[in-house]
């Protein structure tokens, strides 16, 4: 009986472990290597670019930085990233409102007259994925 009660707690471990999956996000089209890119990774349409679900910084090295979002669940996502030159953690704006850093978001969404839509920038992960971003 304790051998049963074993396997099927490993085998229930094991469905729930599958679920979580890795998503490498590379980002190129940089403009310098000075200071850092910035990448967030939000899970809904309801806080996406208001909430941030998690966030990685990474390092420029030719002009490209990769990061990646470990041990996160299967599911819809979009990512919003910047380039923050000065290295001081928020995304830099003009007397105006409008971004002074570079920036993107996941299938290079674009907005027209502002941001891009969640719905431009979704995607579905289901197992270990890359996506690229180009600023």
């Amino acid at each position: 009986m304790t051998k049963i009660i074993t396997i099927i707690t490993l085998f229930i471990c094991s469905l729930i472990s599958a679920q979580n999956v890795n998503l490498t996000v590379s980002v190129s089209g940089l403009k310098n290597n000075t200071g850092m890119v910035r990448v967030g990774l939000y899970n809904s349409d309801g806080t996406f670019l208001k909430t941030i679900y998690k966030s990685v910084a990474s390092k420029i090295k030719n002009n490209e930085a990769t990061v990646t979002f470990e041990g996160i669940p299967a599911g819809e996502y979009a990512i919003s990233t910047y380039h923050d030159e000065n290295n001081n953690g928020k995304l830099d704006k003009n007397m105006m409102g409008i971004p002074s850093e570079d920036y993107a978001a996941s299938n290079n969404a674009k907005g027209f007259m502002g941001p891009p839509a969640y719905q431009d920038a979704k995607f579905v992960v289901s197992k270990d994925s890359k996506i690229e971003i180009t600023i």
